[in-house]
């Protein structure tokens, strides 16, 4: 099997290339300056730019590559500055001797077997010259270090804190979509008990709409979201199974908009609002109820209503367990726009209105 590996399995190799190509970039700069300044100096050896320049990039390559090593050690210190530049200045007395030897060391050697001899300033005031710049490029390079490892880290967390945030709201998506599943299919059993006895026919038409329901719900949990097409699809299923049980008290009118149908919304966010007026207007009254389900897309706004002609004269209280779960479930997507909300009819009724953004 043919394993494929991640975008960001790239991305340490592509930041490490491109550090090292501006490092590159860097000495090659400074060996141009110091070979334009030899020439205006009148010197006839452009070899000594190239073999001096050279012989300081290594030791100073080398220098860098051991201190980006030992920063990882320490990106547990990066939130106390202090301390992250106190363990890596520790060792810098050793590092600068170990700069000065191998640097000069190479020199003298590349200088012995081209034949000529190395002219310097006397050794303390070399030590003194060198010293000065190699403070001056390990500050330096301590300071980009620490910027660009607490940037890396920085963004690290940002990923981590986004993945989790995202990870946490999935999770209660799909526990709230859970929920539903339970008190669905209980009041569905109830009316295919009330058809068993009464009409036979209708309990087997009821029980084969609603194996074909569970079938659609059984992947819930792992999408907590559809689009409203499915959705419409799953809700026609449902209302056939209660129309069955209350086939003279209740009409419904649907009334949807096919620039809609592609909107995602949360899986089951109607299901529950049909179930409330049939549980609390049809079951309740002898007369006939007139529902009526109505999603309207209006720009990059979907309205979806549920309306119900019931004896309603006052809003609820509080919300019962299928208003309430939406209005989790909505808080949960953390989309601006994505409300619920509640208004009463008139003479009497109630109206259920949910708003989502809709981009697709």
């Amino acid at each position: 099997m043919n394993v494929v590996p991640s975008p960001a399995a790239h991305r340490p190799f592509s930041r490490t290339r491109k550090l090292f190509l501006l490092w590159i970039a860097i000495w090659i700069l400074m060996l141009l300056l110091g070979v334009q300044e030899s020439l205006w100096s009148g010197s006839q050896h452009l070899w000594q730019p190239v073999v001096d320049y050279a012989t300081a990039a290594i030791p100073a390559t080398l220098l860098v590559i051991l201190q980006a090593r030992r920063g990882r050690r320490y990106d547990h210190l990066l939130q106390q500055p202090m301390s992250w530049f106190l363990h890596m200045w520790r060792w810098m007395p050793a590092q600068a001797l170990a700069y000065f030897t191998l640097m000069y060391g190479l020199r003298l050697g590349i200088y012995a077997l081209l034949g000529q001899p190395l002219r310097h300033a006397p050794w303390g005031e070399l030590l003194a010259y060198e010293g000065v710049k190699f403070l001056l490029f390990f500050g330096l390079f301590s300071g980009v270090h620490f910027g660009l490892r607490s940037y890396r880290a920085w963004v690290e967390e940002r990923l981590r804190s986004a993945q989790q945030a995202n990870l946490a709201r999935r999770t209660q998506l799909m526990q709230l979509t859970q929920q539903l599943q339970p008190h669905f299919l209980f009041n569905t059993l109830n009316t295919i008990s009330s058809l068993i006895h009464t009409d036979p026919d209708a309990a087997d038409h009821t029980l084969t709409r609603l194996a074909t329901l569970l079938r659609t719900t059984t992947d819930v949990s792992q999408r907590p979201e559809q689009t409203l097409g499915e959705e419409i699809e799953l809700l026609r299923a449902y209302t056939d199974i209660m129309t069955q049980r209350f086939s003279d008290r209740v009409e419904i009118d649907w009334n949807i908009d096919p620039a809609a149908s592609t909107c995602l919304v949360p899986t089951l966010c109607l299901q529950p609002l049909v179930e409330n007026c049939f549980r609390h207007v049809v079951e309740q009254r002898s007369a006939m109820t007139r529902i009526c389900i109505t999603a309207v897309r209006n720009g990059p706004t979907l309205l979806m209503t549920v309306e119900d002609d019931g004896p309603a004269t006052a809003l609820p209280q509080r919300y019962g367990v299928g208003l309430g779960n939406l209005q989790s479930r909505l808080s949960a997507r953390d989309e601006p726009g994505a409300r619920l909300e509640l208004a009463l009819r008139r003479p009497a009724g109630l109206c259920v209105m949910v708003s989502l953004p809709c981009a697709s």
